[in-house]
């Protein structure tokens, strides 16, 4: 006879050992100083970076943020919000169901053609999200293509780890921007196995820029496709905003982009731009896109006229980078350790866990400046930082506000790590 079901006391001491088991999940990260808090904003239109900080006690405080990822505040753009409340008006809230059932619009359809024409490639393809696009596109190539083995940067990011990860494929991690280890793998390998590599054009959290020419150089050498991921330069760069890739005149060797609609353009939602065949194919075989409600209609409308509007919206764009310099060269004079790789991210380098979020209370509670930070796992450990994204709604007087607050603080935390190791 089969055993008995658990109950009573044996249930309440299963129940104990795992609320245990959790809790010292949780205490490990506050030991090691990285656990994440999050604040409560509220965004008010027409006033990024403005927002209102709400606090547990009730009371609010004006803030500005300096970590958000509308790099060019298109969330707050008349065009867009009025294209999805025209949109909302016409369709009302949800899509109704997944692409292949009742949740395929005119507007998702708009949009996708927004964007294969952005990357002028045959195709797009929609997702909820660009960790979406890129964890099914990478996790279902090698059913496509059997024996398919994937070269895949070692800082590449988490979503394209993971599609790589579970795809039961074969896979080969080489060096950071390391075009001659590449070319080691590749060499190792054989010639006649289905190849793909997969990179970024500009890595996050350091604001470097992917050797793009030099790796499709390699695909076309060995006969791989390539796989490049775009989301912190779409909108950002290239005369269309197309990306780094459309910057470099090299997007014709890229042969599928994937990008976000909620990052430059300011909105929700990621995508693959390929040909018709690749994108059709990813589409009938994707988990991830087939068993996923499909974006809402009004979020789809805005995001296509953002993207249509950054088109053409170059002094945006230039006023974004002639900010982003200027913060830089502000906080290098101060002696900070910035790195600087020419892109728009302004990474801080503070080095531990415990000082970083320090910093950022004391920016905070102290001047109204929001800027999370950033530890591991999202970065190595001993290279905690703030990561400053400056924006064309930024002034000029905000950015001389922060670098007068990071001035003194990091002053400030520097005195008390002297203090500590005395």
């Amino acid at each position: 006879m089969p055993d008995p079901p658990r109950h009573g006391l044996n249930a309440r001491a299963d129940k104990a050992r795992y609320d245990t088991a959790i809790d010292a999940a949780i205490d490990r990260l506050h030991e090691e100083g990285r656990y994440r808090t999050f604040i409560d904003i509220e965004r008010r239109k027409g006033q990024f970076p403005h927002a209102v900080w709400r606090k547990s006690d009730g009371d609010e405080s004006e803030i500005t943020v300096w970590c958000g990822n509308d790099y060019l505040g298109m969330g707050q753009h008349p065009v867009v919000l009025a294209a999805m409340h025209e949109a909302l008006e016409a369709t009302g809230a949800g899509s109704g169901g997944t692409r292949n059932i009742s949740g395929t619009t005119i507007w998702h359809k708009r949009l996708e053609a927004e964007l294969a024409d952005l990357h002028q490639k045959e195709a797009a393809l929609l997702f909820t999200s660009a960790y979406i696009a890129n964890d099914a596109t990478l996790s279902t190539l090698p059913k496509l293509l059997p024996g398919l083995i994937i070269y895949s940067d070692a800082l590449n990011h988490a979503s394209m780890i993971e599609g790589v990860r579970r795809n039961g494929g074969a896979k080969r991690i080489f060096r950071h921007n390391d075009v001659a280890h590449l070319r080691e793998l590749l060499e190792a390998d054989d010639p006649d196995a289905p190849k793909l590599i997969a990179f970024e054009s500009i890595y996050s959290m350091d604001g470097d820029f992917g050797p793009i020419a030099e790796i499709c150089d390699l695909a076309d050498e060995f006969g791989a496709l390539t796989y490049i991921d775009e989301v912190h330069a779409v909108g950002m760069y290239g005369p269309r905003g197309a990306g780094v890739a459309e910057r470099d005149r090299l997007m014709h060797r890229i042969d599928i982009i994937n990008g976000t609609l909620a990052k430059a353009y300011g909105v929700m939602g990621g995508y693959i731009a390929a040909s018709a065949k690749m994108c059709d194919a990813i589409r009938s075989y994707a988990p991830g896109f087939i068993f996923t409600t499909s974006l809402p209609p009004a979020v789809a409308a805005g995001a296509a006229a953002s993207v249509r509007h950054l088109k053409t919206d170059q002094a945006r764009r230039d006023k974004q980078q002639e900010h982003a310099r200027v913060l830089k060269d502000r906080l290098i004079a101060l002696g900070l350790p910035i790195i600087d790789h020419g892109s728009h991210i302004v990474p801080v380098i503070v080095g531990d866990p415990v000082h970083c979020k320090a910093i950022s209370d004391m920016l905070l509670e102290d001047h109204g400046i929001y800027c999370q930070p950033i530890n591991f796992p999202t970065v190595p450990r001993g290279t905690e930082r703030l990561r400053f994204t400056p924006s064309p709604v930024h002034t000029p007087q905000m950015i001389d506000r922060l670098v007068r607050a990071m001035d003194g603080l990091w002053a400030h935390c520097a005195l008390n790590r002297q203090d500590m190791a005395g």
